[in-house]
């Protein structure tokens, strides 16, 4: 079992991006995912990979996905592959990404791993459909699989746990709740075999309903008596 901890924060502009990423440096994370959604400067995009030696997911999440993009499908994979190209180590892609298994073959002709995203903010499927959209990313060229679901009863995160249980013995896989209730997926994901759970930097900053601080992360696990 390894805990690891990906910090997700979303700046408005390069320099932002510097200025959190240097904040947190001090927490030690094992991944920061940069979220490009708001950020237009593309000329100073490498600056962001060459600020730090943590692991960067570049990630790029249009409106209908719960992020703040508000340019044509075309234009937002432009800005993921541009993140490639300026040294970014992971390149996150929603599911639904029209042409994924040819943009995934692209990102690996790169020598950026791919991250293939489902996300459901309405509830949580059952196990079949869970699997069903696991194997859709593996067949689609995801190195590393995450689904992320909404928690509308604390059962939701019995039913992740027992999926992550299953699945991580033959895929790298992200997966936990949204929302209040899932909060203790969140936690969880890690002991059952989830690649990396994500935090926020600090309160105020989450990315995501339900993203507990990685301070919080951290002294829960300590707590636990599974993280140093």
């Amino acid at each position: 079992m390894t805990i690891r901890i990906c910090v997700s924060f979303i700046p408005k502009n390069v320099d932002e991006a510097l200025k959190l990423i240097n904040k947190a440096e001090k927490y030690k994370p094992d991944f920061i995912e940069v979220r490009l959604d708001q950020i237009t400067e593309m000329d100073r995009l490498a600056e962001i990979p060459s600020s730090t030696n943590i692991p960067l997911i570049a990630t790029n999440r249009s409106v209908e996905c719960g992020g703040s993009f508000r340019g044509s499908e075309g234009e937002r994979i432009n800005v993921l592959k541009k993140a490639a190209h300026a040294g970014f180590n992971y390149v996150d892609i929603e599911v639904s990404t029209p042409g994924l298994k040819e943009l995934t073959k692209e990102l690996r002709f790169k020598g950026v791993k791919t991250i293939v995203s489902f996300h459901d903010f309405v509830g949580t499927p059952n196990y079949d459909e869970l699997n069903k959209i696991l194997e859709f990313q593996l067949e689609n060229g995801a190195e590393i699989c995450k689904i992320v679901t909404t928690a509308k009863k604390l059962e939701d995160n019995l039913t992740l746990m027992n999926f992550l249980t299953q699945v991580s013995k033959k895929a790298k896989i992200v997966c936990f709740a949204m929302g209040d209730l899932g909060k203790i997926s969140r936690l969880l994901s890690p002991l059952f075999g989830g690649f990396f759970t994500i935090a926020s930097l600090e309160k105020g900053g989450e990315t995501a309903p339900g993203q507990l601080t990685i301070q919080e992360l951290k002294t829960a696990y300590q707590a636990l008596g599974v993280y140093e």
